[in-house]
């Protein structure tokens, strides 16, 4: 879990300085990651951002997946979520000392306001989009994302629906294959 969270922070060859545990979530992070780009419905979902965010567009739909995910009554209650995101901080926690630097500096900010759980809101979407371009260089906005998730609400959905019916088997997989290798 905490190699999974903190993958998007750890460039590189730097994975190699955490123990084993973390390094398989952080190439288990990057798996899914390559399988998430290359699949047929973010393909359709990225298009929708691609005008208006080009690169980033990937970036704005991880965001929507999230979101679609947190809102799958086949995966969580709001309790089960409730319970699941403070399951996750608290491991954050125990692990802190582990934590890249840039990482550390925004979980106190990402556990306060419950970022997981928030996900299902639409203000959490539209705080999760600020914060992205906040954190990138080349965004200044994320109005136009915000109103493109909202007028095209359903079809992200529908690709959320397709996508996740694939990468939770795939992910699995992955991960037993990784956890072999302990």
């Amino acid at each position: 879990m905490v190699g999974n969270l903190i993958s998007d922070f750890v460039k590189g060859k730097k994975k190699f300085d955490y123990s084993l545990p973390i390094q398989n979530g952080i190439g288990l992070h990057r798996l899914i990651d390559n399988y998430t780009d290359t699949h047929e419905a973010t393909k359709e979902a990225k298009e929708i951002l691609r005008p208006d965010y080009r690169l980033y567009s990937g970036a704005f739909v991880d965001i929507v997946y999230d979101h679609f995910l947190a809102m799958d009554e086949t995966e969580f209650t709001d309790l089960s979520l409730a319970h699941f995101s403070q399951q996750v901080y608290a491991t954050i926690d125990s692990y802190n000392k582990w934590l890249p630097e840039r990482f550390a500096m925004i979980f106190p900010y990402m556990k306060r306001h419950d970022w997981l759980f928030n996900y299902r809101s639409f203000r959490g979407i539209k705080n999760s989009f600020e914060g992205l371009v906040r954190r990138s260089a080349y965004l200044n906005e994320s109005e136009t994302a915000f109103k493109l998730f909202q007028e095209h609400y359903q079809l992200f959905h529908k690709c959320y629906r397709h996508f996740w019916a694939t990468v939770k088997p795939y992910a699995r997989s992955q991960f037993d294959l990784l956890i072999t290798r302990l």
